[in-house]
């Protein structure tokens, strides 16, 4: 990417300090479904010259309402460097569309990658899933619930491992307890749109968007890190909720709580040297290429 000549000087110095990582290719707002539409559209980072290398796909959160595919921080530079190609991915978002949309926008953005990724250097037997808050429910749901994959012609075997980042929602109907019932004893008035509004109000869709629903064995699950802030209960709890269901089903899972940090800067922080968050995310990766 071409940058301008007219740069200040921390941000020159920025830019030299940069340079040193391995040159991109972005290819930003690619259509993954027609009509083209700007929230069905990804972006791609890939090495110069890439060819045949590893795939991260990559989920943003923003609580299924917000959020972009330019919001990735570090992350597809650290891939980058580490020769993988990364993609970004836009969905539709309430309360433009239902939640079953915005998992079947996810499932669409997929195949379009399973298709074409090779054509941007990537590898289509090799692709990872990740997102971050509303972003991890989504990568769970979709490497666990095989329909969705199914509907576009994929499979589970087609996913070579998930890492869901900081997400409360593997247990819809545990979150809406937890959440409503802390506001009940305290006092407080209940959310106008919580998560039983955005999952849909009746109890089955509750139960049917909840990853832990859809656990099972022998259905080529793959192997999950669940990432979450250990000092967040919600996410702590549906992180070792979602962990402890796969481990009981024979699915390879860890689950890392990071110290002190938040719901924000556990994302933001992905990708840089001396995160322990990355540390663990790339043995993770490497493991699950091995397989």
């Amino acid at each position: 990417m071409n940058q301008p000549t007219h740069l200040c000087l921390p941000f020159a110095i920025a830019i030299a300090v940069v340079s040193v990582a391995q040159a991109q290719n972005v290819k930003y707002n690619i259509p993954y479904a027609e009509p083209a539409n700007e929230r069905q559209m990804l972006d791609v980072y890939a090495p110069e010259n890439a060819r045949n290398l590893p795939v991260i796909f990559w989920i943003h959160g923003g609580g299924w309402q917000q959020g972009d595919k330019m919001t990735v921080q570090g992350k597809p530079q650290a891939f980058v460097d580490k020769g993988f190609v990364f993609v970004s991915t836009n969905y539709r978002l309430l309360p433009d569309v239902d939640m079953g949309t915005i998992v079947r926008d996810v499932a669409r953005s997929l195949h379009w990658v399973h298709d074409h990724i090779a054509e941007q250097g990537g590898d289509p037997k090799r692709i990872l899933v990740m997102g971050h808050s509303a972003g991890a429910q989504l990568a769970a749901l979709i490497c666990i619930d095989d329909r969705y994959l199914r509907a576009e012609g994929l499979s589970l075997a087609d996913i070579k491992g998930c890492v869901p980042v900081d997400g409360d929602t593997y247990d819809v109907p545990a979150i809406i307890e937890t959440a409503e019932t802390r506001r009940r004893v305290h006092g407080l008035p209940q959310a106008k749109l919580g998560h039983r509004e955005k999952f849909g109000i009746d109890p089955a869709k509750h139960r049917d968007f909840s990853a832990v629903t859809h656990v099972a064995k022998d259905q080529g699950i793959p192997p999950f890190l669940i990432l979450h802030v250990a000092e967040h209960p919600d996410t702590t709890a549906q992180a070792q909720r979602l962990g402890n269901v796969l481990t009981e089903a024979g699915i390879a899972a860890k689950v890392f709580g990071a110290r002190e940090t938040t719901h924000s800067k556990i994302n933001e922080n992905l990708g840089q040297p001396d995160d322990p968050t990355t540390k663990v995310l790339f043995e993770f990766v490497g493991e699950a290429l091995k397989k």
